[in-house]
């Protein structure tokens, strides 16, 4: 059996929503341990008094499972393993392979006194079809690849290896927790980042989508890839592409921005990228234009883009964006006046103010990062974070971190 390592945060989030009425869906792209946090929950279940007897675990991919083909014998197959007398918990896995499954998962719902965990394929159980399956009955548990926290405990380094070389290693290998397996092997790393990669785009979007085509998949996504952390919008993206001359739509015509916009949405449906919309600080509002695109693992970037350290800048920018997501907060880009904000982060009853830069030691560079900062005229904590260890830890207020202590505080 392979070996388990904790991943805390999200046991804590099922922790948390066991017992509640509401199947608990786990998403997040291909190969970023789903899987595996279910097995975790079912050992806390085991260690914390609940008989064997009373845990359904089904990996519906087994074999072992192939007389099961629609959601009747699923059904008839489950209700016959449910325990009389307590709360029995039902955990499946790759539930997709049950068609009309969630008849299935309704029907325990009404019929068993049990708790309800799936997680599956994205290609069958993406986050905007949920409302449709299951009426808003579930929540769900997003799985990020691993944090830099998280990723000091998946590797194993020699002692004179510093912080900040381990830090490196996340920058270029990314957090997919299967790459521990190869050991920062350059070559076998992007073998197995390509794997995914092209499963998700055959599974998750080809195939899914009978109308996209997938040279223009990929020519959007490289793109995204390059241009992490800047803002942009469909139709400029659809303009450089159709100057570069390689991506048409029709005879003559540019790819449009809407065509843009759809591939967009497919590369977040599966989960490879995040879109980040913009945010008026001082008039309060979302803003309808222009946003920003964040990648899940930069990994893949490096996978497909090579490793460039010329590009740091928006790396470490990428990094804060999907560390303040694993914190729970709700992410824009912020706009001050003329000026941005990189990150507004909301919680109920608290913001966050950030700037991520890679250094501010010059003089220019700090008055710029600080500006936008000081024309925020509320008392929410404002941060900038860089790679900088300054014995200078605010700045009229703003605070000034260094970006592994922050990525190491919670």
């Amino acid at each position: 059996m392979k070996e388990l390592i904790n991943r805390p945060q999200y046991i804590e989030q099922l922790i948390q929503n066991k017992d509640v009425d509401l199947v608990k869906i786990v998403t997040g792209i291909r190969r970023c341990g789903k899987s595996s946090i279910l097995d975790l929950y079912h050992q806390y279940l085991s260690e914390n008094g609940v008989d064997e007897s009373h845990i359904i675990h089904m990996n519906l991919e087994s074999l072992r499972f192939r007389d099961i083909t629609d959601h009747i014998k699923f059904y008839d197959y489950v209700a016959e393993q449910i325990q009389p007398g307590g709360k029995t918990y039902l955990i499946f896995d790759e539930l997709q392979n049950v068609p009309s499954w969630e008849k299935a998962i309704e029907s325990f719902r009404l019929d068993y006194d049990v708790d309800i965990y799936i997680t599956g394929s994205n290609a069958y159980l993406l986050s905007t079809e949920f409302s449709t399956l299951l009426s808003g009955r579930y929540v769900e548990i997003k799985v990020l690849p691993l944090s830099f926290k998280e990723f000091l405990t998946f590797y194993d380094f020699d002692t004179s290896v510093t912080m900040e070389e381990k830090f490196q290693k996340y920058l270029q290998f990314g957090g997919m927790p299967i790459l521990r397996e190869y050991k920062f092997n350059e070559a076998r790393v992007d073998q197995a980042l390509e794997g995914i990669y092209s499963t998700v785009v055959l599974k998750d979007i080809l195939q899914r989508n009978s109308q996209a085509d997938n040279t223009t998949l990929q020519k959007i996504m490289r793109f995204m890839c390059s241009n992490i952390g800047s803002i942009t919008s469909p139709n400029n993206i659809g303009v450089i592409l159709s100057n570069e001359g390689d991506i048409r739509e029709g005879k003559s015509k540019g790819i449009a921005g809407k065509t843009v916009n759809k591939y967009i949405s497919m590369l977040c449906s599966a989960y490879i990228f995040s879109s980040v919309g913009r945010y008026d600080v001082k008039g309060k509002q979302l803003l309808k234009t222009l946003e920003k695109n964040y990648i899940i693992d930069l990994g893949f970037r490096n996978m497909l883009l090579g490793f460039r350290g010329a590009d740091r800048g928006h790396i470490i920018e990428n990094i804060v964006y999907l560390e303040l997501i694993r914190r729970d907060w709700r992410v824009y880009i912020g706009k001050v006046g003329e000026t941005e904000v990189d990150f507004v982060a909301e919680k109920p009853g608290d913001k966050l103010y950030i700037q991520v830069t890679e250094s501010i030691q010059s003089p220019e560079t700090r008055d710029r990062e600080l500006r936008p900062l000081q024309m925020i005229r509320d008392n929410y904590e404002k941060i900038i974070l860089s790679m900088d260890r300054d014995f200078i830890t605010s700045y009229e207020g703003i605070k000034s971190i260094n970006l592994i202590d922050w990525l190491l505080s919670e």
